[in-house]
């Protein structure tokens, strides 16, 4: 069970007004350097500086890294998030925008999926082909060599019974 003492130090550091960049991490479960990228490429703004040079961040800067953190963890492209960031940066815009970011994403999701599918079924095939014995005549390494017809072959079979 949490203490109270770690509790009370995560509602302070919620009401917090203002974040070093390793608190703005630890409190947005963002990496140091994922955040240094994100700036880098446009999704967080500059940070305020103090005059020592450090990062200073707000509560708004510490909402968006989370934000960005579940759009990541979704899947979600560094180009879609920033287009659902500017959205949300107008709350009165209709919401289209947006459904068609997560509509594209899920078909693209569905397309990796059914490249996994097959992936999963070539490597079950390749296991299964594996009796032991020398490497010679072992079905996996002769499938890695010829893998183009190997998976290919069983790609157009899966797709089919798909």
């Amino acid at each position: 069970m949490e203490s109270n003492f770690y509790s009370d130090c995560r509602s302070k550091r919620k009401m917090q007004k203002e974040f070093t960049i390793g608190q703005a991490a630890e409190t947005s479960g963002v990496k140091v350097t994922t955040i240094r990228y994100y700036e880098s490429v446009g999704l967080m703004p500059e940070p305020r500086r103090v005059e020592s040079g450090r990062r200073v961040y707000g509560q708004a800067s510490v909402d968006l890294l989370g934000f960005i953190r579940h759009a990541r963890d979704l899947g979600f492209t560094v180009e879609a998030i920033r287009d659902l960031i500017d959205l949300q940066e107008n709350p009165g815009t209709d919401c289209t925008k947006a459904d068609e970011l997560a509509r594209h994403h899920l078909v693209e999701t569905q397309k990796r999926i059914e490249q996994l599918r097959v992936l999963e079924s070539e490597l079950m095939r390749m296991i299964d082909g594996c009796a032991g014995g020398k490497v010679g005549s072992c079905e996996i390494v002769t499938s890695l060599f010829d893998h183009s017809k190997c998976l290919s072959d069983h790609k157009s079979k899966a797709l089919k019974e798909h």
